[in-house]
């Protein structure tokens, strides 16, 4: 099987970034037949910033700081928050009288998932996420009372 022809790699030069165009640049002649690396990769060049006058120019906006409010839990939020928190208990209730290892492999990965939903649910209260809270525990009570049944 013959060789492989060499290439010829020529080193690739960018043009100066100039404010004004500039006469275009005659084309490089191509370097002799050898083997040359590619360049590192050079530091993007920073982009021009457009003149001002130095007068003109505004202070730099703070980012606005986030606050939180602290208010009193309402009634509605604390009874979803107890109806949440039954769910998860149901579902650790129910996950507790599965045998794991009388399970099919569908069988465990039902239970793997019901825990899952359960640990989700109780990060999604704790960040105060009460109706994903409450989806989530659902899901878990729903699978681990399937489970039983099996």
């Amino acid at each position: 099987m013959p060789e492989p022809p060499q290439r010829v790699l020529a080193p690739v030069e960018e043009p100066p970034v100039a404010a004004t165009p500039a006469e275009p640049e005659p084309p490089v002649a191509a370097a002799p037949p050898a083997r040359v690396t590619p360049p590192a990769r050079p530091a993007p060049e920073p982009k021009p910033q457009p003149a001002s006058p130095p007068a003109a120019a505004a202070p730099p906006l703070r980012a606005p700081v986030e606050t939180r409010e602290l208010r009193p839990a309402s009634p509605a939020s604390t009874a979803t928050e107890r109806s949440v928190r039954d769910l998860l208990a149901r579902a650790a209730r129910d996950l507790g009288r599965v045998d794991y290892a009388r399970l099919s492999a569908d069988g465990r990965a039902q239970y793997e998932q019901s825990k899952r939903f359960s640990t989700q649910a109780e990060q999604a209260l704790r960040e105060r996420n009460l109706v994903f809270a409450a989806t989530l525990a659902d899901k878990a009570a729903t699978l681990a009372a399937e489970l039983l049944q099996r």
